[in-house]
């Protein structure tokens, strides 16, 4: 009955338009019929009744759980159920929108979120039923999609919809077993636990039994989805259990997720065990053997098949019937038979991986004593061990082959393995991808090999004290010149941590001890240990000259020099080469003196015969005596300003009639007294003084025309240039009568008027200026 409607469902849909997506129907099955007829289809699981069934609300025929067809796409199932967390009408194809529903009032579920440790979910949808098995174990076939499943997507690392597949028996237990479990493991099939992984965000997870990204083209309009996954439980035979089938959102109800199951899946089963794949590392080893075991109570047939051909028959009356050695690999798959006809269904797929090809290998450590004993790093020999291949690795090392064999009481510090004899020998287990082993012997040898490496030298440095920078891989050339093979160099300050690797220095070294230290050098190379040798560090002697300085050149003493010196300090300074530098650029000179003529930028570098050098800047400054460009003086005395102009490289200071007197800064006097004056320019940088005489214009405040030599006349003090700026000078007597006019022609007055002598009086004068300015002032004749 059941299976002829079966039938007629699937021609109904054979004779539909052939499609690319899926085709869903959530009206013409029951709950009922769906769980009975669709789903489990067989009469060795009775007793089946769906006792509740829960979905969203969309306020139509629409529901979030029902039938679906593959409809000739390529969707692994030919039919099934399907339970979604949105509509049943978006879950078809093709995958070009996002299922994203939500209906009134559509809660989570306790069971769910208490059997996965969850909490927060809600728009479940819970297809439950009780059933009865006449065999031990029952179990069915799903696949898990979601819309959550996003390429090259962080948060597909982070946000997974829920689904359970809950079992318990009807009578006494309480707490429901969740069978939707990634296999071999507890852990729930979710999109987090189930992925290829997203790049620099998160590694994958169980990825085997990932299905595939969708694109649009999908048969379905989901992301991503698994593989197809079985669901197996355990039972007592003719027990009534309950099952739960459940689906929700987690935490909101964005990104819808499905559940497909299997039609007819639901069936008596027979656990073979896992599958052991080469791809999750748990194939057999090349020559190894595995028994597979399908027995279950009661006198039942067992019939055993490989790749889809009969290979044992073992009837029902068979003694230890049920099991089967498997020695190649294949598809393995057995029909329990139980004594009422029914027939559990069992298969495993078995694969096999090739032993690894491990290489006899030597490792030679350095030995102080030459005794033959020492300590070895094992795992210094590994890739020789593994003749190269990264894809193997060496799991432990062992006393006895025997051991190695077995896997039992590995060598506890083959890190630093101290040896019991000479030459002897330890044996390498070396496993594949597959763990699958070999074993290889490991000869411990010693090197006696010694290195002619020469001493590194280093100049000392500003501050002679010993100490130097060295640059250790100097003698990396000494030592491949010596040896044929590639090496490994290290430095070490004391023996002990050259022979234990411990404490490496830095390449670029400040020695600890002043003036002379011994390192040890460790060379390896891929065999192991080549040699300890040492290596000594000298510092050498480097000149110690004065610090830098600047001199000043005095230009106005060119061509005679300023003699500078190198500078050497507590030394013969013949005892060096010498070469100068003017402005950056190398002279020929070679002498530990330089004859200056000109200022700059002056470098000596000084050389010992050992080599090392060192170096001294000198800065030579003009300077130079000052040159006069011009006298201005404006007014007469005493109210005047005298400015005197210079030209010079130095640095000048001006005085007054007195060459050691008190000199200023500026260049500037005023209030001058009438007359000539000298004038004193000195450099302050010491290369000398200029003078030079000046005249302030003057009108003097008397005369004596007496007959002496003591100012016979009245006239301008000044030079030629001043007067020339005087137009002409009218002199009154104190009655305003005019007793002479002066003018470049006639400078001065005698005191007469018309050849007769003027009295002993006060007399005016009005001097006109070229300029159009006049002075006016009077002086008093005394005779």
């Amino acid at each position: 009955m059941k299976q002829t409607l079966l039938v007629a469902i699937t021609l109904i849909f054979s004779l539909l338009n052939y499609a690319q997506n899926i085709s869903v129907d959530s009206q013409t099955y029951t709950p009922q019929q769906l769980v009975e007829n669709i789903l489990i289809d067989s009469d060795c699981i009775n007793n089946v009744i769906v006792t509740n069934v829960v979905g969203g609300d969309f306020g139509g025929t629409d529901q979030s759980y029902g039938y679906f067809e593959a409809n000739g796409s390529s969707f692994p199932f030919e039919s099934g159920i399907v339970l979604s967390t949105g509509r049943l009408a978006n879950v078809p194809g093709p995958n070009d929108n996002l299922s994203d529903d939500n209906a009134s009032s559509w809660t989570g579920d306790f069971d769910l979120e208490s059997a996965l440790n969850e909490s927060g979910t809600i728009n479940a949808t819970i297809l439950e039923f009780d059933f009865v098995s006449v065999a031990s174990q029952v179990s069915f076939r799903y696949i898990f999609a979601s819309e959550e499943y996003q390429e090259n997507n962080s948060n597909t690392c982070n946000y997974s919809d829920v689904f359970g597949f809950l079992i318990k028996p009807v009578a006494g237990q309480v707490q429901y077993e969740n069978i939707a479990i990634v296999p071999n493991t507890d852990t729930p099939v979710k999109v987090t636990t189930v992925t290829p992984g997203v790049p620099n965000s998160c590694p994958p997870q169980n990825e085997t039994y990932f299905g595939q990204f969708n694109d649009e083209n999908s048969p379905i309009n989901f992301n991503g989805q698994t593989g197809i996954l079985t669901a197996t439980a355990n039972v007592v035979p003719n027990v009534t259990y309950h099952v739960k089938l459940v689906i929700a959102d987690e935490a909101n109800y964005r990104y819808d997720s499905a559940v497909f199951l299997e039609a007819g899946s639901f069936e008596l089963s027979s656990d073979l065990g896992p599958n052991l794949l080469v791809a999750t590392s748990n194939a057999l080893c090349e020559g190894e053997t595995i028994e597979l075991n399908a027995r279950q109570d009661g006198q039942n047939a067992y019939d055993w098949y490989k790749d889809g051909s009969l290979i044992d028959s073992q009837p029902s009356n068979c003694v230890n019937c049920g099991t089967y050695t498997v020695t190649e690999e294949g598809t393995y798959n057995v029909e329990v038979t139980l004594a009422n006809g029914c027939i559990a269904y069992g298969e495993v797929i078995i694969e096999y991986a090739s032993l690894p090809t491990g290489a006899d290998s030597v490792l030679i450590e350095c030995d102080a004593n030459q005794d033959g004993l020492t300590i070895y790093d094992l795992y210094n020999a590994t890739f020789d061990l593994i003749n190269g291949d990264q894809s193997l690795t060496v799991d432990d090392f062992f006393l006895s082959e025997a051991d190695a064999i077995a896997n039992i009481n590995p060598i506890a510090n083959p890190d630093a393995f101290q040896n019991t004899s000479p030459f002897q020998i330890v044996f390498a287990r070396i496993v594949n991808q597959a763990n699958c082993p070999t074993v290889a012997e490991l000869e411990l040898q010693i090197s006696n090999n010694v290195l002619n490496i020469p001493d590194l030298e280093a100049c000392d440095g500003d501050v002679v004290d010993g100490f130097a920078t060295f640059n250790l891989n100097d003698t990396f050339d000494y030592i491949q010149n010596q040896i044929t093979e590639d090496t490994y160099v290290s430095y070490y300050e004391t023996e002990m941590d050259a022979f234990n690797g411990s404490n490496a220095l830095n390449p670029t070294f400040n020695n600890t001890i002043a003036y002379s230290q011994s390192l040890y050098i460790k060379v390896d190379t891929d065999n192991g240990c080549y040699s300890i040798s040492t290596v000594n560090l000298n510092v050498l002697y480097t000149p110690l000259l004065e610090a830098d300085d600047t001199f000043l050149y005095c230009l106005n003493t060119y061509p005679e020099p300023l003699i500078i010196f190198g500078g050497v300090r507590n030394d013969l300074p013949n005892n060096y080469y010498y070469e100068w530098q003017f402005n950056g650029t190398t002279t020929e000179v070679t002498t530990l003196f330089y004859e200056v003529t000109e200022p700059g930028v002056y470098t000596v570098i000084v050389t010992d015969p050992n080599g090392c050098s060192a170096s001294r800047t000198i800065t030579v400054l003009a300077s130079e005596t000052a040159t006069i460009e011009s006298v201005n003086v404006i007014g007469v005395a005493p109210n005047n300003t005298v400015t005197i102009s210079i030209s010079g490289e130095g640095d000048y200071e001006m005085a007054l009639d007195d060459i050691d007197g008190i000199y200023q800064d500026n260049f500037v006097f005023t209030n001058v007294s009438k007359g000539f004056h000298t004038v004193y320019i000195r450099d302050k940088n010491g290369c000398g003084t200029t003078e030079a005489t000046i005249s302030v214009l003057g009108f003097p405040k008397f005369f004596t025309p007496n007959g002496d030599d003591d100012n016979p006349t009245w006239q301008v003090t000044g030079d030629e240039d001043q007067f020339n700026q005087i137009a002409s000078i009218q002199i009154f007597n104190r009655y305003g009568k005019l007793m002479t006019v002066l003018t470049t022609a006639n400078r001065s007055w005698d005191g007469t008027l018309k050849g007769k002598t003027q009295p002993s009086d006060d007399y005016w004068f009005i001097a006109d200026f070229t300029d159009g300015k006049t002075y006016t002032g009077h002086f008093a004749l005394r005779r």
